[in-house]
């Protein structure tokens, strides 16, 4: 009896909870989507992969494979949120996750993939919307390099001024970036894309912020090669219409080296400015 009761009560909690946490969601829309896996650990990844504070709520069936998704219309989408889920190592019928992913899932969390229309990318294969005709596909290939371009424009504005020594001007490029990043539409980006701005998003966050904040040069110039690597992993899916250099300079870094990006080959270096302004190489072009 007491088990029984036990069992009510927790039922009734997570109603309560799942109430309250749509009630918080402004311009509510709300769509069933079919969402593959297998048991309650399914549950837990699908449902957290989805949920975002005061955005989406995400409540999924293990018995019938259904989600019921309610989203904030005018802050996220139904795909950008299905994405999330696809990249946490579940399909839906609009996205597949990558292989990788679902392989590192626990053994009962390894459901039966349903075949899906995919394509390869240079590292890995991934899903393609099964809604998409490849017709289709270029407008959202631009749309994609287009946002990444004022973050390359800003991050490069920003790299010239610690080139410059000029710390104000750095604090104000790199305020300047953070608003690029945070501006982007991530339900208008490739999935190849999408898939890498998900992992490279809070530490550009993190390094931006902290160069905008830096009280000095060095401090701002300690979080470029950080900030870099990132902006470095972006670019090799999204690249720019001109070759991107990828420089070294070996002295940086406590002499651990550090990297940086130029949209010139000359070296200027931004870790020593004019006190060592050619130290340094070009160790990798980046093309289209």
């Amino acid at each position: 009896m007491n088990n029984s009761i036990s069992k009510v009560l927790v039922a009734i909690t997570f109603l309560l909870s799942f109430t309250a946490c749509n009630a918080q969601i402004k311009n509510e829309k709300t769509e069933s989507v079919k969402i593959y896996g297998n048991c309650e650990k399914c549950e837990s990844t699908i449902e957290k992969a989805g949920n975002i504070k005061k955005q989406s709520s995400v409540d999924w069936n293990k018995d019938t494979k259904m989600a019921t998704i309610s989203y904030d219309s005018l802050k996220i989408s139904k795909q950008e949120i299905l994405k999330r889920i696809a990249l946490a190592g579940y399909d839906s019928d609009a996205f597949l996750a990558p292989d990788d992913t679902y392989s590192s899932l626990p053994e009962c969390c390894q459901y039966e993939r349903a075949k899906k229309t995919i394509f390869a990318t240079n590292e890995s294969v991934v899903n393609m919307e099964i809604t998409d005709h490849s017709a289709h596909n270029m407008p959202m290939e631009s749309k994609a390099v287009n946002q990444m371009t004022s973050i390359y424009d800003n991050y490069f504005a920003l790299k010239d001024a610690l080139v410059k020594t000029d710390k104000k001007s750095a604090s104000t490029n790199a305020t300047n970036l953070l608003t690029a990043i945070n501006s982007v539409k991530m339900d208008q980006l490739s999935n190849e894309v999408h898939m890498v701005w998900m992992k490279v998003l809070e530490p550009l966050k993190k390094e931006t912020q902290a160069i905008a904040d830096g009280k000095d040069i060095e401090t701002q110039r300690n979080h470029l090669n950080a900030l870099s690597k990132e902006i470095y992993t972006l670019l090799e899916v999204s690249k720019t219409e001109t070759p991107t250099f990828y420089q070294f300079c070996p002295m940086a870094n406590g002499g651990k080296g550090a990297n940086w990006l130029s949209k010139e080959e000359a070296i200027k270096n931004p870790y020593y400015g004019s006190q060592m302004l050619g130290c340094g190489k070009t160790v990798e072009t980046i093309k289209e």
